[in-house]
């Protein structure tokens, strides 16, 4: 066979032969690693943006020398070369067909640090966050600031050089970045810095002098179409920066940052610090709409602050039904606001910064907005104010359904004094297209990111798009604006570069490309001879997109418009990837490996599930790994702002995958623990002698998969109701009628956990009723055991037994109170994707823990607690994962810090890493005792030996015991020793 149709054929058998060859050779001289299966590529074929290129390999270096011999393998085998940070840019940058090398795993160290002269060199890989927290000590800190500053990396902001919402004091990356270590294309290194009278401005490479003075004297030589077409807002980050080179003193760094790693790969870079300001102070400005607050704008700014933010309307609907954002959105807005302003001043005097606030109400009331500015000074505060903004687009994000606000014109800039009527415009566009768009970010400098509602997965809305960005294109160059303000050209972008800089810009553009990398092997695509950003073979949902797995679902996912639904919310954003604050994402604080985070997760679910992996993906092993690190925290649930529920999703995909490989032994015997609970508590002085001698805690491991290293619960005579079953007509309605769940882990494990309870909640004035099963005589169980190895109809049989034993009580006005929050809160969560209806909810809106409880009625005054007075003792507390999940940390901390005397310190720490049977686990536990480390055993081990230490999850306790030798307790215990005796 000859012609075309024989290259076609032979195209994929070559493209296999390359890949094999890059394989071997990057294995044989890599001091990192080089991953070429299908689910790791599918992970890193996608960033924030709506595209989605499966590349040939991923490289996870180690070093620059790493990097370079990727550069020249590639070289030799023809492959692209993409460098990729946090992949969270919007436009298309960190993906290609080629290798995507991973700087953020492990290249992300500290080369350098002048603590005198506040600089610091740094692997791209460094994240942002991590950087200033090392700085902060010493009263520095990077001043260019993202959103995603929990996230993004050094390298990855050079790139997009990026800005973030305080550039109006700051200015942008290439503001201030001093130098760059680089590779050219073949893995010749050299370091671009700045230049003087007898400094060039290069080191480590003739080749890199002779291209720096090739691209000055171009610059030079257009100097006056640099001037005529460039445009004069703070906000440029479009195409190269020539404009750089043709300053007095030129940094020849800055040609490289904005560059998306299309003429080099950075491998340091050295960062000018900003002093930290001793303080900070926000006004919140609230205006009736949109269009007021643009024009106002300006004159705000006119007040001298350091960042002026805009939230929109969007915002504040949407972030209003996210519990993460409810209660900041309510502190902080009065009335209804169309959209507010977040306005902060910053400096050393707090005097002089509290009447900056006052002067901006002078002027929003010299504008007709009179009180209309909210004063938030307390850090605290102002910290809770700044997560909502860095949100912004998440919770946009959140809209459920396939029309989502898509970034494309997301970050044109305008000068201020056009703001309002370009905003107007670009809403007009919108209006004359169906669609409607999503407002926020940096006002201060003009530069609102806006996202049209559309469908990527249909092609009406994808011409749409088209026409939205050509229309938003000329509307910039009307107003002399930059259609590139922060997050770079990508694929979104670079095709508006020609119309916008002109065609002779363009062409130095293609010159400067062509001197840095004749053979067009850096990021490819992007800035110069772009692809087509409406080209649907690019996108994350292609013209054929459809997912066909699974067809039955095991639980309800109607809210979401099914499972894939569910899936796709993943935004690829990120937020998961941040590494202190909050608790998601355990397994990647521990592994910082994207296959062990949520995005991956997700990323791998929906590309197995619409058949882009191969047949039979979805219910794969490699599935299967992707997920088994998954702890099932539930702390997706809650912080990740379009709210992917990981946890519920593994327990979707647990249900079919042992449904196609069965269920092995491990699973069973901790599934049916609720049920043989009993009879093993009988057999306590046999089952207990497991951790008394090594040979049968090997023998466990080796027939049950429990792992040697791990010791079990102890069984014990366990706790059990007393007395006779209450019925529904005991119920006085007054509010203080309890039923106490016991769950099978404190009755069989801890009963003093139950008894102490029961003792609390007399001395508080409770009436305590016993519920027992109407079929049979084994206590009630919510389904958890069964949940955590996918066995749905198992767990809903559970849970139809325990609603129905307790509907008539909760009917009737009373409550039900547990004390292991995991299985409590699956009355809230998981009930209803096993039981949908009115019945499960009641019983979701019945049911506390046992602190939520005592909280709650503590504040309204409806009980009383006689404690006494603990003398100052220090109690630290750790959180279970699914009290943070649902918000309830702050009950058990009104708790104890209701206990006279008692000095509560609360740990900052994500999961313990025992979740459960996950701690048990031969192939987990030293993930698990990673997790551990990340915080919560270093704050331990840094308490007194007199401390408390309080965790009201079994599984926190049981890690702590395990790892350190301390015994934590349940709250109940600590409230029970400090009642006041009755005499």
């Amino acid at each position: 066979m000859t012609g075309p149709k024989a290259q076609i054929a032979t195209a994929p058998r070559a493209a296999a032969r390359r890949d094999a060859g890059l394989a071997r050779r990057l294995a044989e001289q890599l001091q990192g690693e080089a991953r070429f299966d299908a689910f790791t590529r599918g992970r890193y074929s996608t960033d924030a943006s709506i595209y989605q290129i499966m590349p040939a390999g991923v490289v996870l270096p180690r070093s620059a020398a790493d990097i370079a011999a990727t550069l020249r393998i590639a070289a030799d085998h023809g492959a692209p070369v993409i460098l990729r940070g946090a992949g969270t840019s919007q436009n298309g940058q960190p993906i290609g067909s080629g290798l995507v090398v991973d700087c953020a795993r492990h290249f992300n160290g500290v080369l350098a640090y002048d603590r005198e002269a506040g600089t610091i060199t740094v692997e791209p890989g460094m994240v942002l966050e991590r950087l200033n927290a090392r700085v902060k000590a010493d009263g520095w800190f990077f001043p260019v600031e993202p959103s995603t500053a929990t996230r993004c990396t050094i390298g990855g902001m050079a790139g997009n050089n990026s800005c973030g919402a305080r550039s109006l004091r700051y200015g942008k990356m290439s503001d201030n970045v001093l130098s760059l270590d680089a590779l050219f294309h073949d893995g010749e290194a050299f370091t671009f810095g700045l230049t003087g009278n007898t400094v060039s401005g290069v080191t480590g490479s003739a080749r890199a002098e002779a291209l720096a003075e090739q691209v000055r004297t171009l610059a030079d030589e257009y100097r006056d179409e640099i001037a005529l077409r460039y445009p004069k807002v703070q906000r440029r980050v479009g195409g190269y920066n020539l404009d750089a080179l043709i300053e007095p003193r030129p940094n020849l760094a800055h040609l490289l940052v904005g560059s998306e790693g299309t003429l080099a790969a950075t491998t340091a870079v050295t960062l000018k610090l900003s002093r930290l300001p001793t303080h900070r102070v926000m006004g919140v400005c609230h205006f009736p709409s949109f269009r007021a607050a643009m024009e106002t704008t300006r004159h705000i700014v006119a007040l001298d602050p350091v960042a002026v933010e805009l939230v929109d309307n969007n915002v504040l609907v949407l972030g209003a039904d996210i519990p993460l954002f409810r209660t900041t959105l309510a502190d902080i807005t009065r009335g209804k606001p169309n959209c507010l302003l977040l306005t902060e001043f910053a400096g050393d005097d707090l005097a002089a910064l509290k009447r900056d606030l006052k002067r901006l109400e002078a002027c929003m009331a010299d504008h007709g907005y009179p009180d209309a500015v909210v004063e938030i000074v307390e850090p605290a505060r102002q910290k809770s104010v700044w997560e909502v903004r860095e949100a912004c687009l998440n919770i946009m994000m959140s809209m459920k359904g396939d029309a989502k606000p898509v970034s494309f014109i997301e970050d044109c800039a305008v000068p201020l004094e056009h703001l309002a009527e370009y905003t107007d415009a670009v809403t007009a566009v919108f209006t004359k297209h169906g669609t409607r768009g999503t407002w926020y970010a940096h006002a201060s400098v003009g530069c609102l990111h806006v996202r049209p509602i559309l469908d990527m997965k249909q092609g009406g809305d994808v011409a749409k798009m088209r026409a939205i960005a050509e229309e938003t294109a000329e509307l910039v160059r009307r107003y002399k604006g930059s259609y590139s303000g922060e997050h770079g050209d990508g694929i979104s972008r670079s095709e508006f570069i020609a119309p916008l800089f002109g065609a002779a810009i363009a062409k130095c553009f293609e010159v400067v490309k062509d001197a840095f990398d004749p053979e067009n092997r850096l990021n490819p695509g992007k800035i110069v001879r772009p692809l087509a950003m409406d080209d649907r073979s690019l996108f994350r949902f292609k013209p054929d997109y459809a997912v066909t797995q699974p067809m039955e679902t095991a639980l309800d996912w109607s809210d979401w418009g099914g499972f894939g639904a569910a899936v796709e919310m993943c935004n690829n954003n990120g937020t998961c990837r941040k590494l202190v604050g909050g608790a998601m994402c355990p397994s990647y604080r521990a592994t910082r490996d994207e296959q062990h985070l949520t995005r991956g997760r997700a990323n791998s679910l929906r590309l197995a599930m619409s058949g882009q992996l191969g047949k039979d993906a979805f219910t794969s092993p490699d599935m299967k790994r992707t997920l088994d690190l998954c702890v099932s925290c539930k702390a997706c649930r809650r912080e990740c702002p379009t709210g992917v529920d990981m946890a519920k999703m593994k327990i979707e995909f647990l249900h079919h995958y042992h449904a196609r490989h069965g269920l092995p032994l491990r699973e069973r015997l901790v599934a049916l623990m609720p049920v043989y609970a009993g009879a093993a508590a009988r057999l306590a002085p046999l089952l207990n002698l497991r951790d008394r001698h090594p040979g049968l805690a090997r023998l466990s491991e080796t027939f049950a998969g429990l792992s040697a290293k791990r010791t079990l619960p102890r069984w014990r005579r366990p706790w059990s109701e007393q007395g006779e079953a209450a019925h529904p007509d005991d119920i006085t309605g007054d509010a203080r009628d309890i039923i106490l769940f016991g769950d099978t882990f404190n009755r069989a494990f801890e009963r003093e956990n139950l008894e102490a309870a029961e003792r609390v909640l007399r001395a508080a004035g409770y009436r305590l009723h016993r519920v027992y099963p109407s079929r049979g005589r084994r206590p009630l169980c919510c389904g958890r055991t069964w949940l955590a190895s996918g066995q749905t109809d198992r767990a809903r049989q559970e849970a139809r037994r325990t609603l129905d034993a307790l509907l008539p009580f909760i009917r009737a006005g009373a409550r039900v109170v547990g004390l292991e929050p995991s299985c409590l809160l699956t009355f809230r969560d998981e009930f209803a994707s096993l039981l949908p209806g009115a019945d499960t909810a009641l019983l979701a809106k019945q049911s506390m823990l046992f602190e939520e409880l005592l909280a709650t009625d503590l504040a309204t005054g409806r009980i009383e607690l006689p404690l006494a007075d603990q003398r100052g003792r220090v109690a630290h507390l750790h959180g279970h994962c699914h009290q943070k999940s649902f918000g309830l940390m702050g009950s058990v901390e009104t708790v104890l810090r209701s206990v006279p005397g008692l000095d509560l310190r609360v740990i900052e720490s994500s999961c313990c890493g025992m979740a459960g049977a996950f701690g048990y686990r031969p192939e987990s536990i030293e993930t698990s005792f990673a997790m551990a480390e990340l915080s919560l055993f270093p704050a331990l081990r840094a308490a007194g030996p007199d401390d408390l230490v309080v965790a009201d999850g079994t599984s926190c306790r049981h890690q702590i015991h395990d790892g350190l030798g301390i015994h934590a307790e349940h709250v109940a215990r600590v409230l029970d020793r400090a009642l006041v005796p009755r005499h």
